[in-house]
């Protein structure tokens, strides 16, 4: 009970439900200020307007959220005037239709920001096209629409500032819970019940989540120059916060082992389930510093893991007498990773609580930010590059358009409308808000099958729920104030759960819009009606649409995927490589390194789990695609355990034989790199370590490196494998 409770207490705190709300009022308020005055049509101008922009208020740097909605604004302007002349005559209207939703959909070619604007641009162009407007009205009401949208900005931009290091803060708790899952997940592998298969299928589907967040964070931190460029105590922890906070999640990374191999090593011991009931518990520690933050509450930490680690050391050393011969040096590795762990948590607490806090961020090396960040390039030959069916954002602009047009078509054909009722024995009709379909076809069809195919479901499902609720509040209740309070809460309802939650967002929006429309003096059980029926008709033509027009498979895009993946950790590994023979590479070159390994991964992860939601004619060896997944996060997590004895200095030169395994690793994979299209990486160092130059303990560090190697070589043999397979596809 008390989980549920932090989960619906965490919701309230999370940006989702402040998007939500402050989506809310500035869509709402100048409906309801006006209406105050007699001007409720001008309130609903100005309201529509605030809808257009809203959409491209999503979570980013103030400069950019700017940016974006200016040139929102300017497009809305543009694209009503454009719909409100074109409108008059059925022909030029279907032009627009055609040529505005190819244009806008090509915005995809710039990232989800742009994509966005051209999301706003056809949402006016569809609002507007039933508008009936005299042609010397079209430019006022144009302009109305557009100081909604201009009126939206303002105030979006007021709470931003107004609170300039809340979105930073709750986006960074919302990503210390997802590290928080994806530790609970490593510790599972330490227990005998956990079917290791599956829960490496769990893993690598919560490695996506964690590094999509990350990024988000990366983007709210580091090209927001107030938090970059200031030196206030809130932005440094903040900045510090999320740097440990990477490192932590390099750390889970590290305490990978094979999990198979040391089950049936230590089969005769406790030690293994004691380690992951240890992790289970530093996990709760690390859920309520980040629970903390999101709520923006201080947090004094209570547990102490001094105790548990010096227990779980003596067990460590107690288990010599059961190993016959065999070395615990690999439990001893997994101590030192516990135990940075929790310094990590410590110090994270300081960041918060402790007086001596300044001194301990003082303490922490610059680092230059903007590098790891993605800088998106908006130059016109972007566009006109992509202008090929070798693009799926241009197959995806010219599949938009043409289901748009049918759409259109039908909607505005009266002769197909009397066949299609001839046929079902019903009298069907489009009504006055025939403008549904479009607006489902813009909303569902996406550039991939997979996630086209999940919007359809749930854009359908959550319609048909949320139109039956809608129905039955209006049928029984009787009562204005009430209405509009349930208005106003499905309203904030849908746009909180618009990112987290799709098909709960399209659930709490149908009500809401009857709601609204029995305001306008619309009949409930015929706009139910009339909204159910554009919804299916525009879900059928995207879903016929995503599967036979230009589909983009997944399959069809792995070898790529899978090359980026292969070359960063290749990359990774020449870093440590070069690191280890004597040629110190800086903190920033191994950390970029690190993060691409860790994007590229996610990116991989997140292309499978798409190709398996496709039509099983579709996937292509898709057990084999899952198995060069699982191969190469084991080899990142490899090299995240080197790269942390490197940061610990236990290994500072290889020996001999060591430094000819690493070439042996390298080379191996730089062929599954040139199977997939790649290029291969060189790798040349010849400084090694004497024997005689090693002390015990250095020797003891080389021949686990050397157990490490050996199985990066054999996990390198199976990628190249699979790579083998893969390519014969």
């Amino acid at each position: 009970m008390a989980v549920h409770q932090r989960e619906i207490k965490s919701f309230f705190y999370s940006q989702y439900f402040s998007d939500g709300l402050r989506i809310t009022l500035g869509v709402l308020l100048p409906s309801l200020i006006l209406a105050q005055f007699g001007q409720l049509e001008l309130g609903l101008t100005l309201s529509l307007g605030a809808v257009c922009v809203c959409v491209v208020d999503t979570p980013g740097p103030e400069v950019y959220k700017r940016n974006a909605m200016l040139i929102c604004n300017a497009l809305v302007l543009l694209v009503a005037i454009i719909t409100g002349f074109a409108r008059l005559n059925v022909y030029t209207l279907g032009i627009e239709v055609v040529a505005a939703s190819f244009v806008f959909s090509m915005f995809t070619v710039y990232g989800n920001r742009a994509a966005s604007i051209g999301t706003s641009s056809l949402l006016v162009m569809i609002f507007m096209m039933d508008k009936g407007l005299q042609p010397n009205e079209v430019l006022k009401y144009s302009a109305i629409i557009t100081a909604g949208g201009v009126w939206y900005m303002i105030m979006s931009l007021v709470f931003f500032g107004i609170r300039p290091y809340r979105a930073a803060q709750q986006a960074l708790g919302e990503n210390i819970v997802d590290v928080v899952k994806f530790l609970r997940i490593k510790a599972d592998f330490y227990l005998p019940e956990t079917d290791i298969e599956q829960n490496y299928r769990k893993l690598v589907s919560q490695q996506i989540k964690v590094s999509q967040h990350q990024d988000n964070v990366r983007e709210l931190l580091f090209k927001t120059r107030l938090i970059v460029k200031e030196s206030t105590h809130a932005s440094r922890v903040l900045v510090l916060t999320f740097v440990d906070l990477v490192d932590m999640f390099e750390q889970i990374m590290a305490t990978h082992y094979d999990y198979q191999e040391i089950r049936d090593r230590f089969a005769g011991t406790d030690i293994l389930p004691h380690i992951g009931h240890l992790i289970h518990q530093m996990a709760g520690e690390l859920d309520n510093v980040g629970y903390a933050i999101l709520a923006n509450s201080r947090y004094r930490r209570i547990k102490n893991f001094n105790t548990q680690l010096e227990e779980l050391k003596l067990e460590i050393d107690n288990t010599s007498a059961h190993l016959s011969g065999s070395s615990n040096l690999v439990l001893k590795k997994i101590l030192i990773n516990l135990r940075d762990f929790n310094q990590k948590i410590i110090d994270i607490c300081k960041y918060y609580n402790s007086k001596s806090a300044e001194g301990l961020i003082s303490k922490k090396g610059d680092v230059e930010y903007t590098k790891f960040v993605a800088h998106q390039d908006y130059t016109p030959h972007i566009l006109f590059d992509n202008l090929s069916f070798k693009s799926s954002g241009f197959k995806h602009a010219l599949r938009v358009s043409l289901v748009c047009l049918v759409g259109f078509i039908i909607t505005k054909s009266n002769g197909l409308l009397e066949l299609i009722n001839d046929f079902t024995g019903q009298n069907i009709k489009f009504g006055h808000h025939s403008y549904w379909v479009l607006l489902t076809i813009i909303v569902i069809l996406k550039p991939g099958f997979s996630l086209s195919k999940q919007r359809n479901y749930e854009r359908v499902a959550g319609t048909i729920i949320g139109g039956a609720i809608g129905v039955l509040i209006l049928t029984f209740l009787h009562n204005k104030t009430l209405e509009v309070v349930l208005l106003m809460l499905f309203m904030m309802g849908a746009y909180s759960f618009l990112r987290v939650n799709y098909i709960t967002s399209v659930i709490f929006m149908t009500p809401y819009v009857l709601i609204l429309f029995k305001f306008l003096g619309v009949g409930h059980l015929d706009a139910a009606e009339e909204r159910i029926i554009d919804t299916i008709l525009g879900a059928s033509l995207s879903f016929l649409a995503s599967y036979l027009l230009f589909p983009s498979w997944e399959s069809e895009q792995l070898r790529e995927t899978s090359l980026d993946v292969v070359d960063a950790n290749i990359r990774y590994l020449i870093t440590l490589g070069e690191n280890l023979t004597g040629k110190p590479r800086s903190t920033m070159d191994y950390k970029l390194a690190r993060k691409d390994v860790f994007v590229k991964s996610a990116n991989l992860s997140a292309a499978f789990e798409r190709m398996v939601s496709e039509p099983k004619s579709k996937q292509k060896k898709s057990k084999d695609v899952h198995k060069f997944v699982v191969l190469n996060h084991i080899l990142s997590s490899y090299l995240a355990t080197i790269a942390s004895n490197i940061a610990a200095n236990t290994v500072i030169h290889l020996r001999a034989d060591n430094l000819k395994m690493l070439k042996r690793d390298i080379a191996v994979l730089n062929e599954s790199s040139k199977k997939l299209g790649g290029n291969s990486f060189e790798f040349t160092a010849e400084k090694t370590v004497a024997d005689d130059e090693l002390t015990p303990e250095s020797t003891a560090d080389q021949e686990l490196l050397k157990e490490q190697l050996g199985f990066i070589n054999k996990i390198a043999n199976d990628i190249g494998r699979i790579t083998d397979n893969l390519v014969l596809q």
